[in-house]
């Protein structure tokens, strides 16, 4: 999920900026997640797995048998949004699901690795350490960026790269480089994470957020994504990925991409509008698109067993495309 700065900013009473611990009742704001209290009931608990690798602490989920199927989560999210789709696919793969660096349980890296290319060279040392090869990759949003950058690199050579509502044009297009240069501002003042992750804690805002994005999902969902954004760890790398982000380079070399590339739209998206995707095909020719009706951006975690069985589908080069989810 991608969330814009000032859709969380604006509020009567911010927190005293100088202390490093804020907010009121049985949730304070402390600076990044921890395993032991925010962690203590993470969906998927018992898959979870700590590997360092690129300097880094990741936080990883591994579960189920068979080919390997890497799952890549987009900006702001984290390892729960794969808490129902994970489990239904591991009925036929090995699920690998990390959270990215900054996100989640995962360690932040220095700002410029925080890019597209830098997050993509992370992520591949981090199969490395794991000795793993991705017989097929999902990305849900930036994730579909960082995995095509992954395939067109080398680091990766999956049977097919599936995008979730993938992001692969720039923000605004137009505005792109004004969006960037104003996501470089905000992280240059050290208290806006900070800002943004108290004003995120209150959970009517975490609710408008994620209704913005055409989604309607599960209480216990919201509540997993409003328990990470009270954290300006996460909130802020976030932040510096929207800084840093550059999608023109992966866009120009896009029509050199090997493995066959299947673009899940939900209809009713409004973060990534559906109509990009016919413009990603004008690159990509070859580019398959497989609507899901009245989904929103966030249609793996509202029908997690509609979008298991299009990436199930997916992992076999000879059957036919995956009709369109009703």
């Amino acid at each position: 999920m991608a969330a814009a700065p000032d859709a969380i900013a604006g509020t009567a009473s911010p927190p005293r900026l100088s202390a490093t611990r804020g907010g009121a009742g049985p949730h304070p704001m402390t600076e990044r997640p921890s395993w032991d209290h925010e962690g203590r009931d993470w969906p998927n608990r018992d898959a979870s797995r700590f590997v360092t690798a690129g300097g880094l602490r990741w936080h990883v989920q591994v579960m189920g048998s068979g080919p390997v199927l890497l799952l890549v989560h987009g900006t702001a999210a984290a390892t729960h949004s794969w808490r129902a789709l994970g489990p239904l696919l591991a009925r036929r793969f090995t699920v690998v699901a990390p959270d990215l660096p900054g996100h989640g349980f995962t360690d932040t890296p220095a700002t410029h690795r925080l890019s597209l290319p830098g997050i993509a060279g992370l992520l591949g040392t981090l199969l490395g350490a794991l000795e793993l090869r991705p017989a097929l990759v999902a990305g849900h949003s930036a994730g579909a960026a960082i995995l095509l950058r992954m395939a067109l690199d080398g680091t990766i050579a999956p049977r097919a790269v599936v995008g979730l509502n993938a992001a692969l044009l720039p923000h605004g297009e137009a505005h792109a480089d004004i969006f960037s240069g104003t996501a470089r501002l905000l992280v240059e003042l050290p208290f806006v994470p900070r800002l943004l992750a108290w004003r995120a804690s209150q959970a009517s805002v975490t609710e408008r957020l994620l209704r913005n994005t055409g989604s309607r999902i599960e209480p216990r969902g919201v509540a997993l994504y409003a328990r990470l954004f009270r954290h300006p760890s996460h909130v802020g790398a976030a932040l510096r990925m929207m800084a840093n982000w550059n999608l023109r380079p992966l866009l120009r070399d896009l029509p050199r991409l090997a493995p066959p590339l299947i673009l899940v739209v939900g209809t009713n998206d409004r973060a990534v509008p559906p109509r990009q995707a016919d413009r990603v095909r004008a690159l990509l020719p070859s580019a398959r698109i497989v609507p899901v009706a009245g989904l929103g951006h966030l249609a793996h975690e509202e029908r997690p067993e509609a979008v298991a069985e299009i990436i199930a589908a997916a992992a076999e080069p000879s059957a036919p495309p995956a009709p369109p989810a009703p």
